[in-house]
């Protein structure tokens, strides 16, 4: 054993070792269950079970069932049941199909979703709810609404009247509720204890244990029991009407004003209608909403104008005005939230003025445009020509030594040519006439024939030619000092055998097809999400794309598409944006969902509208679609289709009309339409499917085409400046 002497200096790496194994002996380490938090690995589990381990998580637990997503959920329901967790659903949220237990003061929530590829079989997940407010049940209650964060609990209790009295009575103590007196009341100036109900009775509780730990602080709360006709009892708990908030703040939304604090709340607006609208369930008593919006009203300088009809579940309506808006306000009860429908509408008078004002507006603005056009034009015509002087129009001799199918002129600069696409392109000092007359002269002495092309000017021609089976096209264009070659077609493809690959890049500095086609390789590790993407993607994409269709002067998008290929596989990129998609508010929905080894599609209903999400595999990667749609931006930008059918938006961009013929029917397309000038082009409604359409045009031959459109999609057809046709799918 090593020894040191008394008086011999220690290291200072040796005194920490000795302070730390100090500390771990005189300090027991202890680790304390979270009793409020259920461990949801012993939880039972359906017969038949193979339970995931493959992301080991303790407050997660994943398992497969060989039963359908119905059947499964039936099950678990039955069999947690049984187990003595008591099923609920939270306010406002009783289409959920995540399913809601409480077993004491420990919460559970129980998910399923289809198994990957086997619609015959389903994935059930277990995750603890922790109950923030715990109130009682009755043992055998139905129609349970509880929310454990307020908390709030609606429900039948199957006992008599006297017994639940007592039921409460002493469960409500068990629990820490302690029964207020005036005395005990007092901090809650508000406070009225001796209202009473109908045959029934209602007391109020604190919890003073609430007050010390401050962890679990609750609001007093109010307990009604009421008797039935059947025998049985009516059971609500909800925050005391004294101790919810009576100076409610603002929120904006579409334009009117929202009560705080609330549980949820959206506004739309109807552009077509000149409407907007908001709905809140606010967390604050009637009274206080009323005051809350006689307030709001007054401070916009709106006019109530007494009260509206009533609608089924009102008990408040006003109706007011303000210089431009008409409107009705809409208050209820629901649990315990007071119900806002707040809808106003633009007076028919304004419209016109707007209109009127919108119509000058874009008259002067098109004025503007025109008079700059033809400045920008004028300027531009004056540079070609400038640029165009310096242009020779010598006659040329082909180049010597080329190695390519079609001759070079003497002066080609920048040659570029691809064998195996059969592509070329090169910058001359001559002008467009002159490489024009060159090829021309050349490639007929070759044998080539030259076809008519209607594109011949003194900055541009396109120039057609056929020998055989083959063809080439060229399209000379003069690019400021210069005039730009480029060529494409059969005639230029020469065969040549392909080395194998070195693993090098090719001469363009990019690696070759499979050198790409090794480097796609399964992506390791967990997904992670691209904070810098506007919609989910994972960081590990090999590429990725994003667009957004929307209208000048309207800011949201009414349509988003991502597309992605990933280096995974697609179950984790399924797991990805299952996880990405719900934490953003995103719901899957069953319908139309399809999901095997190779292929997946969900629908699912976003925030700001329906979205789909298509997964697949291509060059070993899984390859990802994701398109979300606005309808309030598409309803504001009129191309929202009728509910079942499709929108067909026609546009020309060419100087000449045109007509295109669809579903049996004509339409004539004005040039210019769907252009700066002319936004609104003609608009059809058709029912979903493939259409043949037809475009004839003065002087051109007709274009014939299909386009399959789906219930719900927009779509535009656009006439572009050569004739040819553009589908664009627009929402």
């Amino acid at each position: 054993m090593s020894t040191i002497e008394r008086g011999t200096q220690v290291p200072a790496h040796w005194r920490l070792l000795v302070c730390g194994l100090f500390l771990l002996t005189s300090c027991p380490i202890t680790a304390q269950a979270d009793e409020g938090i259920v461990d949801v690995h012993t939880l039972p589990k359906l017969q038949g079970a193979i339970e995931d381990n493959s992301r080991a998580d303790p407050n997660r637990m994943q398992y497969g069932v060989p039963t359908v997503v119905a059947a499964t959920a039936a099950a678990a329901k039955k069999m947690l049941s049984a187990d003595g967790w008591v099923p609920y659903v939270r306010p406002l949220d009783e289409t959920n199909t995540t399913l809601a237990f409480k077993k004491g003061r420990q919460g559970l929530s129980v998910s399923f979703t289809q198994g990957l590829g086997r619609p015959d079989q389903s994935v059930v997940y277990y995750s603890p709810d922790r109950i923030y407010s715990n109130v009682p049940f009755p043992e055998g209650a139905i129609d349970l609404v509880f929310d454990e964060t307020r908390p709030y609990l609606g429900c039948i209790a199957p006992a008599a009247f006297d017994a639940t009295v007592n039921f409460y009575t002493r469960e409500m103590a068990a629990i820490g509720w302690r029964k207020l007196t005036p005395e005990t009341a007092a901090i809650w100036p508000n406070a009225d204890l001796t209202a009473t109900v109908p045959n029934g009775i209602r007391a109020f509780y604190d919890h003073p244990d609430g007050d010390s730990t401050q962890f679990y602080k609750q609001k007093p709360v109010m307990l009604t029991l009421t008797r039935r006709d059947d025998g049985r009892t009516n059971v609500e708990i909800r925050i005391a009407p004294f101790a919810l908030p009576t100076d409610l703040q603002s929120e904006e939304m579409s334009g009117l004003p929202a009560p705080k604090p609330y549980k949820s709340a959206s506004g739309k607006s109807n552009a077509r209608a000149a409407t907007h609208e908001v709905t809140v369930a606010a967390l604050a008593d009637l009274p206080a909403v009323l005051a809350f919006y006689h307030r709001e009203f007054a401070a916009r300088g709106w006019t109530e104008e007494g009260n509206a009809a009533l609608a089924p579940g009102d008990e408040a309506a006003v109706k007011f005005s303000s210089p431009e808006e008409t409107g009705v306000l809409h208050l209820g009860r629901k649990y315990d939230f007071t119900m806002v429908t707040l809808t106003a509408q633009v007076k028919e008078a304004v419209l016109a003025a707007r209109a009127r004002a919108k119509k000058d507006a874009d008259d002067k603005f098109m004025q503007d445009a025109e008079a700059m056009a033809k400045q920008v034009i004028a300027a531009d015509e004056a540079r070609r020509k400038s640029q165009a002087a310096t242009l020779s129009d010598s006659p040329l001799q082909a180049q010597a030594g080329s190695n390519t199918p079609l001759p070079l002129p003497e002066n080609a600069q920048e040659v570029n040519f691809d064998s195996d696409d059969g592509r070329l392109e090169f910058n001359s000092t001559s002008s467009v006439k002159a490489i024009a007359a060159f090829y021309r002269a050349s490639l007929k002495q070759a044998g080539w024939k030259e076809q008519p092309s209607v594109i011949n000017q003194p900055n541009m021609a396109v120039l057609e030619f056929a020998k055989g089976s083959k063809t080439i096209s060229m399209t000379v264009m003069q690019m400021g000092p210069k005039v730009n070659v480029s060529a494409d077609g059969s005639g230029l493809v020469m065969a040549a055998a392909k080395p194998a690959s070195s693993g090098k890049p090719s001469s363009n500095g990019k690696p070759s097809s499979s050198d790409q086609a090794g480097a796609s390789a399964t992506s390791a590790g967990p997904l992670e999400a691209d904070a810098e993407s506007a919609l989910p993607v994972p960081k590990q994409h090999s590429s990725t794309s994003l667009g957004t269709a929307k209208l000048p002067g309207i800011e949201a998008p009414f349509r988003r598409e991502l597309d992605a290929s990933v280096p995974a596989e697609l179950s984790d990129v399924l797991a990805f944006y299952r996880t990405e998609l719900t934490r953003l508010g995103w719901q899957e929905k069953p319908d139309g969902a399809a999901i095997s080894a190779d292929r997946v599609q969900l629908a699912f209903a976003s925030p700001q509208g329906p979205a789909t999400l298509k997964l697949g595999r291509a060059n070993g990667e899984t390859s990802v679609s994701l398109v979300q749609k606005n309808p309030d931006a598409a309803t504001k930008a009129d191309i929202m289709p009728k509910p079942g059918q499709a929108k067909l938006m026609l546009g020309n961009m060419s100087t000449t009309d045109a007509q295109l013929t669809i579903n049996k029917q004509t339409i004539k397309v004005a040039a210019g339409a769907g252009g700066p000038q002319s936004p609104k082009g003609p608009t059809l409604d058709l029912p979903p499917g493939k259409y043949q359409y037809s475009l004839k045009m003065p002087g051109r031959p007709a274009r014939n085409d299909t386009i399959e459109i789906a219930a719900g999609d927009a779509w535009g057809l656009m006439v572009g400046p050569t004739g040819e046709v553009l589908p664009i799918q627009m929402y």
